[in-house]
């Protein structure tokens, strides 16, 4: 059965799971009457329910029952009590995934019956706007059909890929944590206009949209970064100045070494 013909339940109505709520909508995955959202919060419920007309309630148990897809969207610490209150009402019929950072698939599986069928989900922060980049991994009763379904539900926030388990923490410190990186060297870059005289809101606009267009500029026609760089260097031009400041600097190195940091960080934390 695909994705968009079952019921979803998203246990966890904060950021990431309201967001997801509203790809699955968008895409048309799923309709309202067959998605339901649960969390402890009344507040973020009714302002769900208010914005997109979802099924709500605040016992999880109430919605494994009612839903065939049920997405885990609750903080790490959160998720062992969440499995715990829907492993008697999860069947082979069910398929879990789960967003919960760290929390390994043989733990998931450990709380519920044999043989479900349980999925890692590891999106990142611009999944909120539709623009994220997703990594899933497949349980022990996980085959190409439910890679299907998953690549298909998970798509509606953005790219995805899967990829081994054992991945994931790469994969944090990659695209999970990577936002963060880029934010600050948008921040810099901005901060660099605005010593130069332009004003905040011009420095940012310029950086921003520079970043996002050699972004997709990469993506689009697969260049590889060094040979867009090598384009723009101009001999003896103000782009080459730059970079050998870069360079001088170690940026390469500390983006390098800060991927490894965090994902050092990401396998310590499990």
């Amino acid at each position: 059965m695909t994705a968009s013909k079952r019921s979803v339940g998203v246990i966890g109505a904060g950021a990431m799971g309201s967001s997801m709520i509203r790809g699955f909508l968008k895409a048309g995955l799923a309709r309202p009457q067959d998605l339901t959202a649960s969390d402890p919060r009344k507040g973020a419920l009714q302002e769900l329910h208010k914005s997109v007309s979802v099924n709500i309630t605040g016992d999880n148990t109430a919605l494994a029952q009612r839903s065939e897809v049920v997405v885990i969207a609750v903080k790490p610490d959160q998720a062992p009590k969440v499995l715990q209150e829907i492993a008697p009402f999860i069947t082979l019929e069910h398929q879990v995934f789960s967003i919960a950072a760290g929390v390994s698939i043989a733990a998931i599986e450990r709380h519920l019956p044999a043989g479900v069928s349980v999925i890692r989900a590891m999106p990142n922060v611009p999944a909120l706007i539709g623009e994220g980049m997703t990594v899933l991994a497949l349980g022990t009763n996980s085959g190409p059909e439910e890679r299907e379904s998953a690549e298909k539900l998970f798509s509606a926030l953005g790219k995805v890929l899967t990829l081994k388990e054992s991945d994931l923490d790469a994969v944090t410190g990659v695209s999970g944590c990577g936002p963060a990186y880029m934010a600050v060297v948008l921040e810099a870059l901005a901060d660099g206009g605005v010593k130069m005289g332009l004003s905040r809101q011009v420095a940012l606009d310029l950086a921003v949209q520079t970043m996002i267009g050699a972004a997709r500029l990469i993506q689009i026609t697969g260049e590889h970064p060094a040979s867009l760089k090598d384009r723009v260097c101009s001999p003896g031009g103000s782009t080459i100045s730059g970079v050998h400041v870069l360079e001088n600097g170690g940026l390469r190195g500390l983006l390098i070494s800060a991927v490894e940091a965090s994902t050092r960080r990401s396998r310590e934390l499990q």
